[in-house]
C-alpha cells in the first residue's frame, strides 16, 4: 500500500512537471517573432505618468503598428488615452469594432482620460524595444494584465482584382528607391516603413509608404475606409502577394466622404484602392487574433 501511494505521488509530480513545461512551452510558442527580435522583456529606467487634461502634446515619434521611427535619444514623451498605449505595446492594429470589444466593459476614463507619460529609456533602443518598456509600465503601473485569443468573425479580405497582377501604384520594393537612398524632392513618401497621408489638391488626400508588408496595408486601408464610414470589418491580407511593396494613394479626404459633401468629387478610398492598388475588399469570416484583458486598474500618479 505505502509502495502504491509512493507511486501515485510520484506520478502526479510528474504530470505537474510536464504540465507546467507545457505551459512554458506554449507561452514561448506564442510570443511573436518581432518581441524575440527585440530581446525580450526591457522596462524604462524612470518614468512618471499623470493625468493630462492640457492641449495634446505631440509624442516623441509615432506610436504606430509600422516600422517608422525616429530615435529619441532616450527621451520619451507621449499623451494618449490607454487604447494607443495598449496598441503600440503590443503592435496591433485594432478596428472601432474590435476596440468596443476589447474595452467596453471598462469604466469609461479608459477610453477617453489622456495619460503624458514622461521616460527615460536606454541609448538607442529601438521602436520595438520601446513597445518592451511600454509593456512592462502597463503591467506595473496599471496593472494590465492581458492574453490572446482566436475568433472568428467577419472580416474583409484583400484580393486582388486580377489575379497575380498588383495595380499600377502598387510595385516591389526593389524596383523602387533603396531606403538608404537620399530621397528626390518629389519622393513621396520619403520615409520608409511607415504610413503618411496629407491633403492634396481639390479636397483630396495622398497616401502611401514605401517597402511595406500586405499586413499592414490591410490594417492602414482598414483604418482610413472606416473613418470615412465606408466599412465597419477589420480587413485581412489574401492577395498572396509577400515581400515589401510601395504604393501611393490618391482618394476624397476621409473627412469629406463621411459627411457626405455635395461638392467631394474624385474616388472613394475603396474606389482608389481597386483601381489604383488593383485591390478590391470581399466579405468573409476568418479567424483574428484579439487582446482580452484579464485586470486594468487607474494608475496612482508620480
Amino acid at each position: 500500500m505505502k509502495t502504491l501511494s509512493c507511486l501515485l505521488l510520484c506520478l502526479l509530480a510528474c504530470r505537474g512537471v510536464l504540465h507546467a513545461q507545457n505551459s512554458v512551452q506554449n507561452s514561448v510558442a506564442n510570443v511573436p517573432d518581432w518581441q524575440k527580435a527585440a530581446g525580450g522583456a526591457m522596462s524604462f529606467e524612470v518614468a512618471s505618468i499623470h493625468e493630462d487634461k492640457e492641449a495634446f502634446k505631440p509624442p516623441s515619434f509615432a506610436l504606430s503598428t509600422d516600422e517608422w521611427f525616429n530615435d529619441p535619444n532616450g527621451r520619451f514623451h507621449a499623451d494618449f488615452a490607454l487604447p494607443t498605449y495598449i496598441q503600440f505595446a503590443y503592435k496591433i492594429w485594432l478596428t472601432g469594432e474590435e476596440r468596443r470589444e476589447v474595452f467596453g466593459k471598462f469604466p469609461e476614463w479608459v477610453q477617453s482620460t489622456r495619460f503624458s507619460i514622461e521616460a527615460t529609456a536606454p541609448l538607442h533602443a529601438t521602436k520595438d524595444q520601446y513597445r518592451l518598456m511600454m509593456q512592462s509600465l502597463l503591467a506595473e503601473r496599471f496593472g494590465l494584465k492581458l492574453h490572446f485569443e482566436q475568433k472568428e468573425m467577419p472580416v474583409l479580405a484583400m484580393v486582388l482584382v486580377k489575379p497575380g497582377t498588383p495595380g499600377p501604384r502598387l510595385t516591389p520594393h526593389e524596383q523602387g528607391q533603396a531606403c538608404d537612398e537620399t530621397p528626390k524632392p518629389e519622393t513621396f513618401p520619403q520615409q520608409c516603413y511607415g504610413y503618411m497621408a496629407r491633403p492634396s489638391k481639390d479636397g483630396m488626400w495622398l497616401a502611401g509608404s514605401p517597402a511595406t508588408s500586405m499586413n499592414l496595408l490591410a490594417n492602414f486601408i482598414g483604418s482610413l475606409a472606416e473613418g470615412a464610414g465606408e466599412i465597419g470589418r477589420p480587413v485581412v491580407d489574401q492577395t498572396g502577394l509577400t515581400g515589401l511593396w510601395d504604393y501611393t494613394l490618391e482618394a476624397l479626404n476621409p473627412a469629406k466622404v463621411k459627411a457626405q459633401d455635395p461638392a467631394a468629387n474624385g474616388p472613394t478610398m475603396l474606389e482608389a484602392v481597386r483601381d489604383q492598388l488593383g485591390i478590391k475588399l470581399k466579405p468573409t469570416r476568418a479567424v483574428v487574433s484579439l487582446p482580452v484583458i484579464d485586470t486594468l486598474t487607474r494608475p496612482t500618479e508620480n
